[in-house]
């Protein structure tokens, strides 16, 4: 149990101290952001004291780092709230936006990856498509579908994350595919490699020899044991969609985390930077850890394995 809960703790805490310290040394004054290019030295260093900067850096990280332990993220420069509050409503979206396209990421990836290792035939046709997905930019994407199914044919609309579950659906659509072209196409790849070179296992072609069914010998030996790895790269595939979501929600005017932190970058908001960042380091965090916790239920000697380490 330490094993498990220690690593992502720590994990948590190191990048946690990276990101501060970036943002800390980062140039430009966040002081000079508030209060202009007029204010006097006095004015400055007023503000200066009422933010904390004049303390060492590593005081300031100390009592952040307590505050958001506890549910205090701090307060917005710029829109002049908690930086909690402002985080709550935009992150629905984001996680909307997130699932939408982790559910056509698992569907495509992992079907397209599964037909082209197991048909031979299918596997050039795969692995070109699959290039040609990975190969495109993911604001590429979404000027092309914008052009195509919002433009031409006017089958969705292009700004806006919608109200209610209907129109949210389809607000989410082509943002959704945008966001999991790319990674559709990453799954698929190492699905297709894996069950590929799980089919040409000699137990594989033993129970084959032995005239077991087909089906049962690609579900009880090819799908079972490539389930390891497909599943670690489809967990990262999955916390990679809420960094990418950024560039989606950009190009389709979605009011998430993605586009909060692109306007807390340019404005130098630098708690609701901090706040969007850890946001997106416990996803990828906790999605790691749950794919640990998966791996050891699919193959057993993980857990052995990590035993005798």
């Amino acid at each position: 149990m330490a094993r498990w809960l220690g690593a992502p703790l720590g994990t948590v805490l190191a990048a946690s101290l990276i990101l501060y310290v970036a943002i800390g040394l980062a140039p430009g004054d966040p002081v000079v952001q508030v209060l202009g290019n007029r204010a006097t030295p006095e004015q400055y260093a007023a503000m200066r004291h009422e933010l904390g900067l004049d303390r060492p850096l590593a005081v300031r990280y100390l009592d952040w780092l307590w505050s958001a332990a506890h549910g205090d993220l701090g307060t917005s420069l710029v829109y002049k709230q908690p930086v909690a509050a402002l985080i709550g409503p935009r992150l629905g979206i984001t996680d909307a936006l997130a699932l939408y396209a982790a559910v056509l990421v698992l569907l495509l990836g992992v079907t397209l990856g599964i037909l082209g290792g197991a048909v031979p035939r299918l596997g050039p046709i795969v692995a070109a498509v699959t290039g040609l997905g990975v190969a495109v930019p993911t604001f590429v994407a979404a000027q092309l579908l914008i052009a195509v199914f919002a433009v031409r044919l006017g089958w969705f609309p292009v700004l806006g994350a919608g109200e209610g579950t209907l129109d949210r659906l389809q607000h989410l659509t082509m943002p959704a595919v945008a966001l999991a072209l790319g990674w559709s196409a990453y799954v698929a790849q190492a699905t297709r490699a894996a069950v590929a070179e799980e089919r040409r296992r000699p137990h594989v072609e033993t129970a084959a020899g032995r005239g077991l069914a087909p089906v049962w010998v690609f579900r009880r030996h090819v799908l079972r044991n490539a389930a390891v790895p497909v599943s670690t790269v489809a967990a990262l595939a999955v916390a990679g969609l809420f960094a990418g979501a950024v560039v989606v929600e950009v190009a389709f005017g979605l009011g998430g985390i993605g586009s909060l932190l692109v306007q807390a970058v340019s404005s130098r908001d630098y708690d609701v930077v901090l706040a969007v960042a850890l946001v997106m380091l416990l996803v990828f965090v906790i999605t790691t850890t749950l794919v640990d916790l998966l791996q050891v239920a699919l193959d057993p000697r993980t857990r052995a394995g990590g035993a005798t380490r």
